[in-house]
């Protein structure tokens, strides 16, 4: 392996943790960008904040029921999740990383998604009426993909734990988080905590055998799993991974792009609340299967 390809997998989370179309399109693009700026002093909270300007304006293109619109809007939502891939590259090559980087990053989203679902609401509204009702079915589907998110986040997370502690760093207990924010100054800072402990407890209290099981391994292990028992658990969580994917950016924004190219943007909402929430169901109870019988 050459020099650039090592620099470019440790620009990664890792590569058993990146669905297909990130390892062939989104990450060697955000590489690429990540390479260019990393002497150039722009931090990737800057690139952070600028997406969330980019992806809300890609929500906003989707309003008008015109095809130019549409295309720019798509255009826009993969540029700002291109840039969502260039923070994460950029704060691995450069070690510039910070307490809020992660929050941001899944703020994000979020808000590039709440854009969207309300944009998708006012079209839907302007063409059928009933605005309030398509409103309501963006809340929920906003609601949906939170949740979905969240799990999806955690589990990811996990799997990066499994492959080392450097690795899976960032996954943390609902006691690391209020450590954290016990230690901080009021502020921003102190108030995106809070909100990181309020979304790290949803993920654990939403897993119990996935608490126990990790209760099991410390237990057992302290902080010091070993290699072999990482290993299978990775084995059994790489199962998985295909239908997690489904709940990830890649697997909204596919079928989304598909229905509004079409007109037929109500089927997102259906697509969102009914698919990927079921989605959601049976990874969450295969998921805590495996868990509780890992040992």
């Amino acid at each position: 392996m050459n020099e650039q390809n090592k620099e470019y997998e440790a620009s990664l989370k890792s590569i058993e943790t990146e669905n297909y179309i990130d390892r062939v399109f989104y990450r060697p693009i955000g590489f690429r960008i990540a390479t260019l700026l990393r002497n150039t002093g722009i931090t990737p909270n800057q690139i952070t904040i600028f997406s969330i300007f980019v992806g809300a304006a890609g929500g906003y293109c989707f309003y008008p029921a015109n095809i130019w619109y549409t295309l720019m809007g798509i255009l826009f939502l993969v540029s700002a999740n291109i840039l969502d891939c260039v923070d994460g590259q950029l704060a691995r090559l450069t070690g510039i990383k910070s307490k809020i980087g992660r929050i941001l990053d899944g703020l994000a989203g979020d808000i590039w998604f709440a854009c969207i679902y309300f944009a998708f609401a006012f079209r839907l509204g302007d063409v059928y009426g009933y605005t309030n009702w398509f409103i309501l079915l963006g809340v929920i589907s906003g609601l949906s993909h939170l949740v979905q998110a969240n799990i999806t986040d955690y589990y990811k997370t996990l799997h990066l734990y499994f492959i080392s502690k450097e690795k899976g760093y960032e996954f943390r207990s609902e006691l690391d988080i209020q450590t954290l924010k016990s230690n901080m100054k009021y502020g921003i800072t102190r108030f995106l905590n809070s909100l990181y402990r309020l979304y790290t407890h949803f993920q654990i209290y939403s897993t119990p055998q996935l608490q126990k099981m990790l209760k099991r391994l410390h237990d057992r292990y302290g902080d010091d799993i070993p290699d072999d028992v990482r290993v299978a658990f990775r084995k059994k969580s790489r199962h998985l991974m295909k239908y997690i994917d489904l709940m990830t950016f890649n697997g909204r924004t596919i079928p989304m792009f598909v229905f509004v190219l079409s007109g037929q943007v109500w089927l997102y909402f259906i697509y969102e609340i009914v698919f990927l929430n079921l989605v959601l169901i049976f990874v969450m109870r295969k998921h805590e299967k495996m868990c509780a019988s890992f040992d």
